[in-house]
């Protein structure tokens, strides 16, 4: 009978990152080895997690960034939870075709809705017609939701991402992994530890306070190891990306605007991006952009433009998008990474005061990309904590109410990722199922992790 298993995503967990502050993951490194993953590109979320679970690059899975634009509805798609949206047979469902009656938890790991895990839960939020939104998770059956939030409380959804993110989240989910094996055994645990995530990115990689967090997650990460361990359950440590130090942002969408190729929508006094009416306009995802351009005559000269802005490193189209593993409905007719130190944000706007009301709060469905600066509570605010309190307690009274506490200053960010950094030292880890000189490629990731489930 081969030997149960729980692969613990580590997200940010580098090579750099291991040493003096994480000593049970050194444990697992000696005891079942460790091997560099060159990451997949774009190096995001939603891309690495499907890659690893397919064994596919993007252009077979589908995922090709965390969103992407929808050209026959005209709209933008940011975290969607439908496993459908993930072509290829997963990794859970290869086990079954070997070894039928293989059972997979899925806890956390992205496109967790409807997919053919036998136990998953995800954050999911409710809203309910009056505009109000309350935080809580989905799970498959639907009797866990309940069950588990007796046990271990409601999740704690502000410390999943938001200003307030941090370790609870992942000792939430960690809990939730020993709730699932206790009830249910599984064959396969894929469990999800964001931690490290957050003040990476707030903080960037060369803080000296981040050695706080890294040893937090060690924590973490080691007390479930042993857990499994005294189950019988063989653990594995893996990660999506490594992040590296920022310094400047580029903003590809006022640019566009600059050359009139942005189409603006006034509601309420505030500017919308009308994606469906603009000639070319980008969504942002961290290092990458998928840039859609209207009429195909226009591609030469929105491609000089990227070209020419500083901290532009790539721009991809037609045979090197087809070479990048990035050929699918979903990209964009460009597709432009930055260099290491530079990231892309979503802002379109010029005046502040015309952003859209979305901008200064945590809305990771509507924004035209993805948007750390929502790690951060806006320092111009005077007593946010007061602020912030009685807003909440407005709306535990039922009223409506916008927290608008997020600024509008991408110099915030110190921390990103999506493009393959020059060194290995910040590309993602596979620990746990041996050694090896030379680094794996993201997609062999999915194959050796199958042989490792079946062994």
């Amino acid at each position: 009978m081969s030997a149960r298993t729980a692969i613990l995503n580590v997200v940010g967990l580098t090579p750099r990152l291991l040493g003096e502050n994480t000593p049970r993951l050194n444990a697992l490194v000696a005891q079942g080895g460790l091997l560099r993953v060159k990451p997949v590109l774009p190096a995001l979320t939603c891309t690495a997690q499907s890659t690893y679970l397919t064994g596919l690059p993007p252009s077979g899975h589908g995922a090709v960034a965390n969103g992407w634009f929808d050209r026959e509805l005209a709209e933008h798609h940011f975290w969607k939870q439908s496993n459908h949206v993930v072509h290829g047979k997963k990794l859970w469902e290869r086990a079954r075709e070997l070894r039928p009656g293989f059972t997979c938890a899925k806890l956390f790991w992205w496109y967790n809705m409807y997919s053919s895990a036998d136990w998953s839960i995800t954050p999911r939020p409710m809203y309910p017609s009056d505009g109000r939104k309350f935080f809580d998770v989905y799970s498959h059956p639907a009797s866990i939701r309940d069950d588990i939030k007796k046990e271990l409380g409601d999740f704690p959804f502000p410390s999943f991402w938001g200003p307030i993110a941090g370790l609870p989240s992942s000792e939430w989910i960690a809990g939730s992994a020993r709730w699932t094996e206790e009830r249910h055994r599984p064959d396969l645990s894929l469990v999800y530890l964001p931690h490290l995530d957050y003040n990476l990115q707030r903080l960037g990689p060369d803080d000296p306070k981040l050695a706080e967090d890294v040893r937090a997650i060690d924590r973490v990460t080691g007390d479930l190891i042993d857990f499994y361990a005294k189950q019988g359950v063989r653990s594995v440590v893996l990660s999506e990306y490594g992040i590296t130090k920022v310094t400047r942002s580029i903003a590809l969408n006022r640019i566009f605007r600059e050359k009139g190729w942005i189409a603006i929508r006034e509601e309420m006094g505030r500017e919308l991006l009308d994606c469906g009416a603009s000639a070319a306009f980008a969504i942002a995802d961290h290092q990458i952009a998928h840039v859609y351009v209207r009429d195909p005559a226009l591609r030469p000269k929105v491609r000089a433009v990227l070209e020419n802005i500083e901290g532009v490193a790539s721009v991809l189209e037609g045979e090197t998008i087809r070479a990048a593993g990035l050929d699918h409905g979903r990209s964009g007719d460009l597709v432009v990474f930055s260099a290491e130190d530079a990231w892309f944000t979503y802002y379109y706007w010029i005046d502040d005061n015309r952003a859209p009301d979305f901008a200064r709060c945590v809305d990771i469905h509507r924004k035209y990309g993805y948007d750390p600066v929502e790690l951060f509570v806006d320092p111009a605010l005077a007593a946010p904590k007061l602020r912030i309190g009685l807003k909440l307690v407005k709306k535990k009274l039922g009223f409506r109410m916008l927290m608008d506490v997020i600024p509008l200053d991408p110099s915030l960010v110190k921390g990103s990722h999506g493009t393959c950094p020059a060194d290995s030292s910040e590309w993602p880890v596979l620990i746990g199922t041996g050694n090896g000189t030379e680094p794996i490629a993201a997609t062999a990731v999915h194959d050796r992790l199958l042989k490792s489930l079946l062994a």
